[in-house]
């Protein structure tokens, strides 16, 4: 006699847990459409005023925005209008670092090897490219401005690079461009309170030109320069320039 055995019920429960996560963030973008025209920077500001632990709700609010392709430049204006320059930089940093990657490891979890990046013409070789260049690569990939927040966090961790390398990227990558946007929200609060608005904009524009001169400097030399959405090829590694 033989006992037929259930088999067990776990790789179900994954998948459902997986869906059930690509429709939770699905979701919170929808609220965030909808809701755009609440969610500026003056206001996030005001409103993260209103907590005796600012600095605590406006980290929460980073990492909900990471997923659902809010803007993080928004939400470092509104960092520097709140905390300043420096302390705006700090939680700035610290946000969106904890965003990218809480994202990058959602996509790792959900992905599970179900994309291959060979077979994916369009953007597979620049994500083979990244993953070959670990932490450089994702610092020159942050630099690119026209690349949103979370399109990079889910995209990366469709790959292999590893996660100290993806945070020290991504930290490299985004500073000059949150430095910029903080302290923007620094001047505009500055010239409201007191007038005095010049030292921060000197700021926000010398971090703005270092980001620019950054990207297009490192754009320029063949090892770190994406490669072609056309060329799915794997070679061209990055330290061989």
């Amino acid at each position: 006699m033989t006992v037929e055995t259930k088999a067990p019920p776990l790789p179900m429960l994954r998948l459902v847990g997986r869906a059930a996560l690509v429709l939770l963030v699905a979701a919170g973008v929808v609220l965030a459409w909808l809701y755009r025209d609440a969610l500026d920077a003056p206001s996030i500001a005001a409103t993260v005023r209103g907590y005796r632990l600012a600095p605590l709700w406006f980290l929460a609010a980073h990492l909900v925005a990471s997923l659902i392709f809010f803007p993080r430049t928004v939400l470092a204006v509104a960092a520097g209008a709140v905390f300043g320059v420096v302390m705006g930089t700090v939680w700035a940093t610290l946000g969106s670092t904890a965003g990218a990657v809480l994202g990058f490891m959602l996509a790792r979890y959900v992905n599970s090897s179900l994309v291959d990046l060979e077979s994916t013409r369009r953007f597979g070789p620049i994500l083979l490219w990244a993953e070959r260049g670990g932490w450089l690569s994702v610092a020159v990939l942050r630099l690119v401005p026209v690349i949103p927040h979370s399109l990079s966090n889910y995209a990366l961790g469709l790959t292999r690079v590893g996660l100290g390398a993806y945070v020290a990227g991504t930290v490299l990558g985004q500073l000059p461009m949150t430095i910029a946007s903080v302290a923007i929200g620094s001047a505009g609060a500055a010239a409201a309170a007191t007038g005095d608005w010049l030292w921060p904009t000197v700021i926000g524009v010398a971090a703005l030109a270092m980001a620019v001169m950054g990207q297009r400097l490192l754009s320029r030399r063949p090892s770190l320069a994406p490669p072609s959405t056309s060329s799915p090829s794997r070679g061209g590694d990055l330290t061989s320039g």
